[in-house]
């Protein structure tokens, strides 16, 4: 079984190598509402109180799903710092959905600790029940949803994301015109 998991992840990396793969960028044909966040708990979240799907209207917003004990969730967050940065007078957010792979993931102390460690300031939503990653229907740590300013995902990325990527690129430049158009 260790075996299949090997081949099975050796496949996927070699995949995520080809940044221009189907994989790692999708483009939707059709925007689609985000579903509302599942955790109302304040226990449930970090930097922030709990948030409902309203209070990002009007704002371009990235969801990064990610998990603590991912390599390419970790090497994704210069990146992800710099766009925060980048556009910080602007009408963006990143929220972080933390979703575990392995159950040591799934401690809030850890998690806590990790986005301390990690200088992430934005607004993590901890699920551990898979519920937001489910509504999502996503598959992948990590998964970046680009969602416009009405609250329609426009664009799916997955995958470490590296400043000067092509992916990256793609993605700020989306970014960029998500933030010029009207409300």
């Amino acid at each position: 079984m260790k075996l299949l998991f090997a081949v099975i992840g050796a496949l996927l990396a070699t995949l995520m190598l080809d940044l221009d793969s189907p994989l790692h960028a999708r483009q939707l044909s059709e925007p689609y509402t985000i579903p509302e966040f599942t955790h109302r708990n304040p226990e449930d979240w970090i930097n922030s109180p709990p948030l409902v799907r309203d209070d990002l209207k009007g704002k371009v917003v990235l969801i990064d799903v990610w998990t603590f004990g991912c390599v390419n969730c970790y090497q994704s967050l210069p990146w992800l710092k710099s766009i925060e940065t980048k556009y910080k007078q602007q009408e963006f957010a990143v929220l972080g959905v933390h979703t575990p792979e392995f159950d040591h993931e799934k401690d809030r102390r850890k998690v806590a600790e990790k986005v301390q460690e990690f200088g992430i300031e934005h607004a993590v939503m901890i699920d551990n029940d898979f519920s937001y990653w489910n509504a999502l229907n996503n598959r992948y740590w990590p998964s970046f949803y680009l969602i416009d300013k009405t609250g329609k995902v426009r664009a799916v990325y997955v995958g470490e994301m590296r400043e000067g990527g092509k992916p990256a690129d793609r993605a700020e430049r989306q970014i960029e015109a998500l933030l010029e158009e009207l409300d």
